[in-house]
């Protein structure tokens, strides 16, 4: 593959600032004569809300705004582009259907505030939806208000802490493997909880031995990530759930990697008391760049008196019928989001789930996987594994083979973007030194894995012929690399672990 074939941006031009393209007297809109009288704004708001000089903005026609936009966003990475390898952080691809479902007015157009008498069918969308990602989880309840798979998550920790002080205990403590998600200790410790790290066996997976010998009556429970961010099944959390539940601490599950399990194994079944949902990986629905996001979160019974409020809820014929809003949970952990949730991903996610079907979502579960297990067994020969057995949803590579010429995880990542990839998640698992992690997602064909592989396998060869060409990459983008050693030696962009 020629390096940059797929790159757009690869030109030797920098764009300029939209400020820098103004020219004095140029516009880009035209409006009618105003028919209404002038209204002085410092009597209307007060001459304290009212700003002394205008705004100085770029002056440009609608062609030049347009064009400048455009290029821009042509150097942007997209999944409607090419593959987007990241681990973890999966970019899928979004199904159109669901964009056009998202966008019909009523959903679209509805305000949040109208009453619920007016917004009967989006509330039987919402409980639908909960209860098909119940009974794809096995879990007994599902909020839908999380607006990020960390908030979902956070929100658990939060009715954990909620169940244990309801029932007079003080637990302090929260287990966390060392092969989690980076946000299970960040949750624990914002819920005041002191976390404790569990190892992982020699096999890249947690071992009930190891989970028996930290449990103690401080400890309130234990967040897993299953499959963990090696991409290994936790093939003993059955019994550690059995270990955890018996000593009166419960069970968190990081349901990030749900796209590895659907149709075959709910969370629920397997001793899971409480997890989170990434509509924006498993379901399908858009990062949207940051927000909004969704991130549900389930609950077995126990801890469906915690949920957040409002619960919306099938009303009886005695009541009127329909849906309306439930705030009857005495000991919630409050409100986590204004109004709803974010309904456009609600929309999205309920689409791709009854599009699919319970047979459908097995058959991504089981192409995800094997699409994982794909790029290993093309990939092992040459970078370095550091878990060589079967895998889920993602593959986690090392550097390790590169050692010798002098070529790091950094460097091949930069390459890839001179090869037209947005590079996968590097340094992650913290436990696999050099780590360049790698999630397909079922979305992507054979074709197109292979091209990546050939991509990768590209810049093995070059880093053993030409290591001084990776090591500046990129090399075709309008912007050269930073100079990530002295970035590091930088007082503020220094980040040193407590």
């Amino acid at each position: 593959m020629r390096p940059g074939a797929n790159v757009t941006s690869g030109l030797a031009y920098e764009e300029p600032l939209i400020f820098e393209l103004s020219r004095p007297g140029r516009v880009g809109y035209s409006l009618p004569a105003s028919d209404v009288p002038a209204v002085d704004p410092a009597e209307v708001l007060g001459a304290d809300h009212v700003r002394s000089d205008d705004p100085v903005l770029p002056e440009l026609s609608e062609v030049d705004v347009v064009r400048h936009f455009t290029r821009l966003s042509t150097w942007n990475a997209a999944v409607d582009l090419g593959l987007y390898p990241l681990g973890s952080c999966t970019m899928k691809y979004n199904p159109r259907v669901n964009e056009k479902l998202a966008r019909l007015p009523g959903f679209a157009g509805g305000h949040p505030l109208q009453p619920a008498a007016l917004s009967q069918g989006f509330l039987e969308l919402m409980v639908e939806l909960e209860n098909q990602l119940a009974e794809v989880s096995g879990m007994d309840r599902v909020s839908l208000q999380p607006a990020a798979g960390a908030q979902g998550e956070l929100a658990g920790i939060m009715m954990i802490r909620a169940y244990h002080e309801q029932r007079g205990e003080h637990r302090s403590v929260v287990l966390v493997p060392d092969s989690a998600h980076g946000t299970n200790p960040a949750s624990a410790a914002l819920n005041s909880y002191d976390v404790e790290t569990i190892p992982s066996g020699d096999d890249g997976i947690l071992h009930p031995d190891a989970v028996s010998r930290a449990m103690t009556p401080e400890v309130a429970g234990i967040m897993l990530t299953n499959p963990n961010t090696l991409g290994l099944f936790e093939e003993h959390v059955a019994r550690i759930c059995e270990i955890v539940h018996a000593k009166g601490g419960l069970v968190y599950g990081d349901g990030a990697n749900l796209n590895a399990l659907m149709g075959i194994a709910r969370p629920g079944d397997l001793g899971i008391d409480v997890m989170h949902f990434n509509l924006h990986k498993t379901f399908s629905t858009p990062h949207g760049g940051g927000g909004p996001g969704s991130g549900p979160v389930g609950v077995k019974n126990l801890l469906a008196p915690f949920l957040p409020v409002p619960m919306v809820r099938r009303l009886a014929d005695s009541e009127g019928g329909g849906f309306g809003l439930d705030y009857e949970f005495p000991h919630s952990i409050g409100r986590l989001h204004g109004n709803f949730g974010n309904v456009g991903m609600f929309v999205r996610a309920f689409a791709y789930l009854r599009s699919l079907g319970p047979n459908g979502l097995r058959r991504c579960s089981e192409m995800a996987v094997l699409n994982a297990n794909y790029l290993l067994a093309r990939l092992r020969d040459v970078y370095h594994v550091a878990y060589d057995r079967p895998v889920m949803h993602e593959c986690v590579l090392s550097d390790r083979n590169l050692e010798p010429t002098g070529i790091t995880t950094m460097d091949v990542a930069k390459r890839l973007i001179d090869y037209g990839y947005h590079p996968p998640t590097i340094y992650f698992p913290l436990i696999v030194h050099g780590a360049i992690m790698i999630e397909p997602t079922e979305s992507e064909s054979l074709e197109g894995l292979d091209r990546f592989v050939e991509t990768l396998r590209a810049i093995e060869r070059e880093a053993r012929e030409e290591p001084q060409l990776v090591r500046d990459a990129p090399h075709r983008t309008p912007h050269s690399r930073l100079d990530e050693t002295r970035a590091a030696r930088h007082p503020v962009l220094r980040w040193q672990p407590d």
